[in-house]
């Protein structure tokens, strides 16, 4: 059933991206959406304020009531110095996997790239497979990468194993071309993020995962929910 479920929703992205009216112009853009047919309300995904991996934010330690440091988080090293609200793509799932419904991301802008790479951080301490934090598995959150030759491709969370490249209270995860099941070996068609597995799938039980500076081939790492285009996509 799993199995079936994805392959629905790789289908749903892929008529919503052909349909979002890319104007390929230039940038990068992560767009929530909901895929809930039934209409159980089960599931959520937006970019929230305060939710994000802050690189620069001013606090006011107690009891101080003006700003007095700077907290940059270890876990995102860089990140956009644009986004003051350290908005987070909060993606949740409430209740059982089964449920035919999913919260995730268009990723518009991206047809005809030839895709190198791929990430986000994800507010998680320490590693990806620690229980604790955003929930990280093998099917979500995940990337569906459909290409030119109407082939679907998966990047889960945690299969294929990231490349990790930082550790705090977030972390940075990477992963190849190469790596996505199948590999990805033709240019790109539409890149969506889906998160459809629910509080009955473990080792968190959690149902939701909160991501920030979404990476497609590098060009992440000094943007949160916009980033420059690295090749002149096809039509």
């Amino acid at each position: 059933m799993k199995i079936a479920i994805i392959l629905a929703l790789a289908g749903l992205c892929t008529v919503a991206a052909a349909q979002s009216g890319e104007d390929n112009s230039g940038t990068f853009n992560v767009v929530p959406f909901q895929f809930d047919p039934a209409g159980s309300q089960l599931v959520a995904a937006e970019w929230r304020s305060g939710t994000g991996c802050p690189t620069s934010a001013p606090i006011a330690v107690y009891p101080s009531t003006s700003p007095t440091i700077t907290y940059q988080e270890p876990g995102c090293p860089t990140g956009d110095d644009r986004d003051k609200a350290v908005e987070g793509l909060l993606l949740a799932k409430t209740g059982p996997t089964a449920n035919n419904a999913s919260a995730g991301a268009l990723i518009t802008g991206v047809r005809g790239i030839t895709l190198t790479e791929l990430g986000y951080d994800i507010r998680k301490p320490d590693a990806f497979v620690d229980p604790r934090g955003s929930h990280c598995g093998a099917g979500a959150p995940r990337f569906n990468v459909v290409t030119e030759d109407n082939v679907t491709h998966f990047v889960g969370c945690a299969s294929p194993p990231p490349l990790q490249t930082s550790t705090g209270f977030w972390i940075r995860l990477r992963w190849t071309a190469a790596q996505a099941f199948p590999p990805i070996t033709s240019s790109v068609r539409s890149i969506s993020i889906v998160f459809d597995e629910g509080q009955d799938t473990a080792p968190d039980n959690f149902g939701l995962a909160v991501l920030d500076n979404i990476d497609i081939n590098e060009f992440s790492r000094t943007r949160s929910k916009r980033i420059r285009r690295q090749v002149t996509p096809r039509d």
